[in-house]
């Protein structure tokens, strides 16, 4: 598969995306647990179906020492054993930000209130900043049709 756009051959794009990622990096520093992190990138880029992003978040949580096993459980984490309370109240977060349009309501109180219980308000804050990204980050992919598999660890660092 080819990619349709190149966002660093536009100086406008490049610029863009260049900001963009800045504001990933941003979100990587934050005091939001970087499991939680990696848990919530890769739920938000199976929902939306990029395979751009599963590649890369995939392979940067297995490189900062991820289990296999919670990785793959991530699509089933309601099933799954191998979460805390807080990864399970930032992924019902993550799906529900990512399905504003299916829910009607957006994010719902019980799953706000739900996070709010286990992350204090500048997690908080970077949880919804994150969720926010990835959702751009895989529309930018998906519309451009990005391919997956080739992408290195740290490429984006």
């Amino acid at each position: 598969m080819d990619a349709r756009l190149d966002f660093f051959a536009s100086p406008t794009a490049g610029k863009a995306f260049k900001h963009l990622m800045a504001a990933g990096r941003t979100l990587k520093d934050s005091t939001l647990p970087a499991a939680v992190q990696e848990l919530v990138s890769l739920r938000v880029s199976q929902i939306n179906g990029c395979g751009a992003c599963l590649d890369m978040h995939t392979k940067e949580a297995l490189a900062a020492g991820e289990s296999p096993v919670r990785l793959g459980l991530v699509a089933g984490w309601r099933e799954a054993t191998v979460y805390t309370e807080a990864e399970r109240a930032a992924l019902a977060l993550a799906e529900q930000g990512t399905r504003v349009a299916d829910a009607g309501e957006g994010v719902s109180d019980e799953v706000w209130d739900r996070a709010a219980q286990h992350f204090d308000q500048e997690q908080l804050t970077a949880l919804v900043l994150l969720v926010s990204f990835m959702n751009a980050a895989t529309r930018m992919n998906i519309i451009s049709k990005q391919p997956a598999g080739g992408y290195e660890v740290g490429a984006f660092h």
